[in-house]
């Protein structure tokens, strides 16, 4: 080793590696905090399963029979989940979605069952979109030439809302990127007495190729693409815009999906509307980093905690994950 005189480093004054030098003064002065309760964990309930059944392209995901929702429900209150995010599987579609609005469907059943264990403890977050009940995949109808009806789907959003509202969800998330679909839902609830079901509007619902393992998991049955009503990646005003309409509307909470791709428009629409914030780590999000993992080319759960803290420190108040209830798990364990 060469001959170093350090002496002339011997008044350094700024040394930012003072706050580095061990877990305890790491952990006092970390800007960004996860907690259990920021997360909401999607689930998928799908009728008539007798038993779990595992995604291919989901590590470790698994689309739920009634009887596992159960169990599912119980542990999300036990570990301090944020909420629950229902996705009803359903086993009859039609060109119109017309079960969507059934109150017998499999949504609206796993909404109530839900609710009866949790009670006001645990949020409940419906899906409302057409997609898993339509035989074409898309989130509304269709017209005579093949293109989504925004005004006519926004009718059936509304026959939609009340029945999930009905059915005890606590918020209805608005996936489908429709125009004006938060008033639309907002008036329909209002007026029938729901006035303290919460909107979660998909606010920047991006046009992503990161979707797909998703598809798998609801059996989605997409014929073509959303380009016409999800959001150009490449856009960044066009979020702003909307989610000064969705706030203007009456939605409770926006949300930016995906969400490691677009850290740069969560942060942005963060700043922008003075409601809470929520991203989607989708998917193929959670594919690429589980598969990475399986590869041993990363470190898992530094990675997905990496992951989940980079939602955070870009304005996310909620970020919606399939990991939710393991870190939850981990969180609570730190805690004690």
């Amino acid at each position: 080793m060469p001959n170093v005189d350090d002496t002339e480093f011997e008044h350094l004054t700024h040394r930012p590696r003072r706050l580095r030098r061990s877990a305890g003064i790491r952990r006092l002065v970390q800007e960004n905090r996860l907690f259990a309760a920021d997360l909401v964990l999607p689930v998928f309930v799908r009728e008539g399963l007798k038993q779990p059944q595992p995604i291919s392209s989901m590590p470790g995901v698994v689309q739920h029979s009634s009887e596992s929702f159960v169990n599912v429900v119980e542990e999300a209150l036990a570990n301090g989940v944020g909420g629950l995010m229902i996705f009803g599987v359903p086993v009859e579609r039609d060109e119109n979605g017309d079960s969507a609005c059934d109150p017998q469907n499999v949504l609206a059943q796993s909404i109530r069952t839900a609710k009866a264990i949790v009670g006001e403890n645990l949020p409940i977050i419906a899906d409302l979109c057409l997609d898993e009940f339509t035989t074409h995949g898309h989130c509304g109808v269709l017209d005579t030439h093949g293109n989504v009806d925004n005004d006519l789907t926004l009718t059936i959003y509304q026959k939609m809302a009340i029945m999930l509202a009905e059915a005890g969800a606590d918020i209805l998330g608005l996936s489908g990127m429709m125009d004006g679909q938060v008033g639309a839902v907002r008036r329909a609830l209002d007026e029938v007495g729901h006035r303290d079901v919460a909107l979660l509007a998909y606010t920047a619902k991006y046009a992503s190729a990161f979707y797909g393992p998703f598809r798998d998991a609801v059996d989605s049955q997409l014929k073509g693409d959303r380009l016409t009503y999800q959001q150009n990646p490449a856009n960044v005003i066009e979020s702003l815009r909307q989610a000064h309409l969705d706030a203007a509307q009456g939605a409770d909470i926006v949300m930016v999906k995906p969400g490691l791709p677009y850290l740069d428009v969560l942060h942005q629409v963060s700043k922008s509307v003075p409601v809470p914030v929520a991203t989607y780590i989708v998917s193929g999000e959670y594919s690429m980093i589980e598969f990475a993992a399986q590869a041993g080319a990363i470190d898992r759960i530094p990675a997905i905690f990496e992951a989940l803290t980079s939602a955070k420190r870009a304005g996310a108040n909620i970020i919606v994950c399939y990991w939710a209830m393991e870190i939850a798990t981990i969180l609570s364990a730190e805690k004690r």
